[in-house]
């Protein structure tokens, strides 16, 4: 029986790095999955394939419908369905080749199989027949999560979707239902309404993506609603009826009213549950929590202190960025290095377009925390690189607390948030403030000059406004 410092198991973007980060500090690791490929859910059927999916579909919306204006004439543009859906798969398989190629050259031990634990230091990988077992010092449990189905009709992944299945369809459906106008939810709905299905929302909250500051969220709905989404808020299905064309969604309003809604397809993009099934966790006394989380210390222990959780099956924000974060921390941590990660930093992004993304407080949060709050806003349609991209949607938002001048928050829609957040990351992380922030010298013309003129329009001294 082979043992090992430290067993992990799931082979995400919590386990992976923890294991790559574990070797580098010396330690024999293995790294077992069910899946043979390596990523998890976000690499394999999650955010790579829907992030290659944006790309393509966003590329064909915006040259049909833009191309005129910059001098590119559109008549006669297509799509080939087939050939975006192969093109994300080569992108899935490259990266998953550059996984296998990190383990090796780490010294990681690949193991393929589902991993159940037999005694507090002894777990079993069955792979079809074949069954072994493995010892270890330490244990890291980064087993993900999965599609939360509705309650009242499971996934057949043919009409009643979910974010996997909608990443693999063989063709366009000329009209989705998508329940929940979260992250995963107008991303996917995004893909399939540039392509030209009818898109249709049912949320049960009264906006979309209702964790992002209150601004964000008005204007992200008011821009996909421009691209011809429809939404239906405050509302709730209340049943689905399956047929041959389709599916006949029930949906009770706000008003007390209720209306019905037809689809080829409906996508049920209504959360994850983190993925704990046949760990064998309860014969080693450890129970998990009504939401079916994992309960951990601050250095990720369970009631087993050799036994640590990391990622979606621990409590916080269910992000690839997050579970990576915590994975190279748990092998600082079990390796007796400096393991850190400041969550209140961490980024949320909505890769739709314009995106979306934020750190730090919502100005929500920040007034229900107590704080006098100041905000300073840009939009892009000052900014001169926004016009000559056409790139002029959205806006930079900039929260400041009014006794210290510390940056609390910043939101960002428009183009290439994702990549621009980075600054503002850097600005909460770092606990600058204001005029810290304001003072830094942007390149011209570029959208990030936004973040700079925000921050100086907290005390009204923004040049281009």
């Amino acid at each position: 029986m082979e043992s090992f410092d430290v067993v992990i198991i799931g082979a995400g973007p919590a386990g992976y790095v923890a294991a790559i980060r574990a070797a580098q500090l010396g330690l024999k690791v293995a790294c077992v999955d069910k899946r043979s490929e390596l990523g998890g859910t976000c690499l394999n059927v999650g955010c790579i394939p829907s992030k290659a999916l944006l790309h393509a579909s966003q590329t064909y919306y915006q040259v049909k419908k833009e191309g005129k204006q910059i001098g590119i004439r559109s008549e006669g543009l297509s799509y080939d369905f087939p050939s975006m859906m192969g093109r994300k798969k080569e992108v899935v398989a490259s990266l998953q080749k550059g996984i296998l190629g990190l383990f090796k050259k780490n010294k990681v031990t690949h193991l393929i199989g589902s991993a159940t634990f037999r005694s507090e230091r002894e777990i079993a990988v069955k792979n079809g027949s074949h069954e072994q077992t493995f010892t270890a010092t330490h244990f890291v449990i980064a087993t993900g999560s999965e599609p939360t189905p509705l309650p009242f009709i499971p996934f057949d992944e043919k009409k009643i979707l979910s974010s996997t299945g909608a990443l693999q369809l063989d063709k366009v459906p000329e009209k989705m239902i998508v329940v929940g106008a979260g992250v995963i939810g107008v991303e996917l709905g995004s893909v399939y309404a540039r392509l030209g299905s009818h898109v249709c929302f049912v949320e049960f909250m009264d906006r979309v993506c209702p964790t992002l500051d209150g601004s964000l969220s008005k204007g992200l709905q008011q821009s996909l609603q421009r691209q011809g989404m429809e939404f239906h808020l405050s509302a709730k299905v209340m049943g689905i009826e399956v047929t041959d064309r389709g599916a006949l969604v029930k949906v009770a309003t706000s008003v007390g009213g209720s209306i019905e809604l037809f689809g080829d397809v409906v996508l049920a993009a209504i959360g994850r549950r983190p993925f704990t099934q046949d760990l064998g966790l309860f014969s080693l006394g450890i129970e998990l929590t009504a939401k079916g989380l994992i309960p951990v210390d601050g250095l990720f222990r369970t009631k087993l202190p050799h036994i640590y959780a990391i990622g979606d099956v621990i409590d916080g924000p269910m992000l690839a960025h997050k579970a990576s974060e915590e994975g190279v921390c748990v092998a600082e941590i079990i390796a007796n290095a400096i393991g850190h990660i400041d969550y209140a930093s961490l980024p949320n992004v909505v890769y739709t377009h314009p995106e979306v993304a934020s750190t730090g407080l919502t100005e929500e949060e920040a007034k229900a925390q107590g704080f006098n709050v100041l905000s300073g806003s840009y939009s892009f349609m000052n900014n001169p690189r926004g016009k000559c991209t056409q790139e002029e949607e959205g806006f930079v938002k900039v929260l400041v607390d009014a006794h210290t001048d510390k940056v609390l928050g910043i939101h960002i829609l428009g183009a290439h948030a994702s990549e621009m957040i980075a600054t503002g990351v850097m600005a909460i992380e770092k606990r600058l403030t204001a005029k810290e922030l304001s003072s830094l010298c942007f390149a011209h013309p570029t959208l990030s000059e936004a973040i700079k003129e925000a921050t100086l329009a907290v005390y009204k001294r923004a040049i281009h406004q």
